[in-house]
């Protein structure tokens, strides 16, 4: 997959052109359009592929600038200095703001590109069995997209067609919107479980599985969260799953997409798409001090843009593993071999060890982990009535962190509160820098809560202009349960409007 995601495609849809005459109109023959696309097993696997390949712009560092940055996960680092940015940190973005208005875009494109594939392929002399995987791969991707909208924005326009009058429209209910997600992807379970040679990476039965139990977990329909989660946990040698010990394993090349993997984004370097978030969390200025460099010597491009909460970074005990995998403080020179040490803890989960070019990492990123599978179990089953059954699965995650070591266990009573907190301090503290954290702190109500106590809390520790997020407390809103549909969209598009309070 990382060898054919590369392919990115341009499809136009032919419902635009009916109007033009036929003097105008054209039979190309050296680009891609819907013409000649659509003809052949080739260009059926192609059209799939560019649906993909919108993945990437999300999910390189959308994903983290828009549900990251606004809460208690990350921060804007010296190498950032765009107003957009900075608003969204302090939460006074508006609808506005170029990266939420992008994040609409980018959703819609990836729809569009599924809508195109699922009108198209069914007409297509291929075999069938790999006409109906690539019909469920589309469905298991624009279900994705539109999950990401949902929980975004609230009430979506929902077009499942490529006409203009399928794609200009009002917000659709919430309900109707999860209601086709939930079909997508009851039919997506009919993917393969694995693959193998190029096409891993792809869409399979277990991702369309766990998706659908994340839907089920954001819509509190527990009893369903409980029975589609449990149906990959309490069989997950069938799918392949588990976990590695050693969560590093996450995070090398070699075994990124192994047992721990349920779908991640494909990157790699050129011709296809180099992973730039080594770039925009890597360190730079953090070595001025004690170096007199603003480079790790035979790294070039790091920018360190992106930077963690000085609350969360404070989370971690000594004993669990995460505090050294997915952040650090120690860089290795491919250049002389010398480690270098940053003043602040960096992000490091998509550092390619011996990459000279920091835009150019291998390093997948996850959209669904294991791990994030068995937490939404364990809540899903502590809200459904069992605790002591969560617990467990909870548990399990935990230990991996701290290595079986006996500080890892959790102590207290297995009551329903209790493993609800553990629960959302796990998912902090285990998911960190995955773009979930703004989502899990809506989901539970907590919002502006826990960004109140954040800011408190910052400025306690200190740190990189921490001293200004007091600002957040006077800058939140309740309407920041829902990002505000951009201003672009709703000049656009006449039948929109804004979600109260924007």
């Amino acid at each position: 997959m990382k060898k054919i995601i590369c392919l990115l495609l341009i499809v136009l849809p032919a419902t635009l052109f009916n109007s033009c005459s036929e003097f105008l109109e054209e039979n190309p023959v050296d680009r891609y359009v819907v013409s000649n696309v659509y003809t052949d097993e080739s260009g059926a696997i192609a059209s799939v592929t560019s649906i993909y390949n919108q993945l990437y712009n999300l999910y390189e560092r959308y994903m983290y600038m828009v549900f990251d940055l606004p809460v208690d996960d990350e921060k804007n680092g010296q190498g950032m200095p765009n107003q957009y940015l900075q608003n969204l940190e302090y939460m006074r973005h508006t609808q506005n703001n170029t990266f939420v208005r992008n994040y609409w875009r980018f959703c819609y494109s990836g729809i569009f590109r599924a809508n195109n594939a699922l009108e198209q392929i069914p007409e297509i002399e291929m075999d069938e069995t790999l006409k109906a995987r690539l019909i469920n791969e589309a469905k298991f991707l624009r279900a994705l997209y539109f999950f990401n909208l949902v929980r975004a924005f609230g009430d979506v326009p929902l077009p499942i067609g490529t006409s203009v009058e399928e794609t200009v429209t009002t917000r659709i209910p919430l309900s109707e919107v999860y209601a086709q997600i939930i079909s997508d992807l009851n039919d997506a379970k009919a993917l393969p479980k694995s693959y193998s040679g190029s096409n891993v990476g792809r869409a399979t039965s277990g991702a369309a599985s766990v998706l659908l139990g994340y839907v089920y977990v954001t819509m509190k329909d527990w009893s369903a969260a409980v029975t589609e989660l449990g149906a990959v946990v309490n069989n997950e040698s069938s799918f392949g799953y588990g976990l590695w010990d050693d969560l590093k394993d996450n995070y090398r090349i070699a075994t990124e997409n192994g047992k721990e993997c349920v779908f991640n984004i494909q990157f790699a370097e050129t011709p296809s798409n180099g992973n730039g978030d080594m770039a925009l969390s890597g360190p730079k200025y953090t070595l001025q001090a004690d170096y007199g460099i603003i480079a790790i010597p035979g790294v070039n491009g790091c920018n360190e843009a992106d930077i963690p909460c000085e609350e969360l970074y404070s989370q971690y005990d000594v004993e669990d593993q995460r505090k050294y995998i997915i952040f650090s403080k120690e860089f290795v020179s491919p250049l002389n071999g010398q480690t270098y040490y940053t003043q602040i803890p960096v992000y490091h989960s998509h550092w390619e060890d011996g990459e000279t070019v920091a835009g150019n990492s291998d390093a997948n990123t996850f959209v669904l982990r294991y791990s994030d599978a068995l937490l939404l179990y364990a809540e899903a089953l502590n809200e459904n009535g069992d605790p002591a059954a969560a617990y467990t699965h909870l548990q399990r995650v935990r230990s991996r962190a701290y290595k079986n070591d006996p500080k890892g266990i959790l102590q207290g009573a297995k009551t329903k509160e209790n493993v609800g907190a553990w629960v959302r301090q796990e998912r902090w503290q285990e998911l960190a820098h995955e773009g979930k954290r703004w989502f899990d702190l809506v989901r539970w109500g907590i919002l502006k809560e826990r960004m109140t106590e954040h800011a408190q809390n910052e400025v306690a520790l200190g740190g990189y202009e921490s001293h200004k997020k007091l600002e957040i407390i006077a800058n939140f809103k309740d309407a920041m349960s829902l990002m505000p549909i951009p201003q672009a969209e709703l000049d656009a598009n006449q039948l929109l409007v804004q979600n109260p309070g924007w």
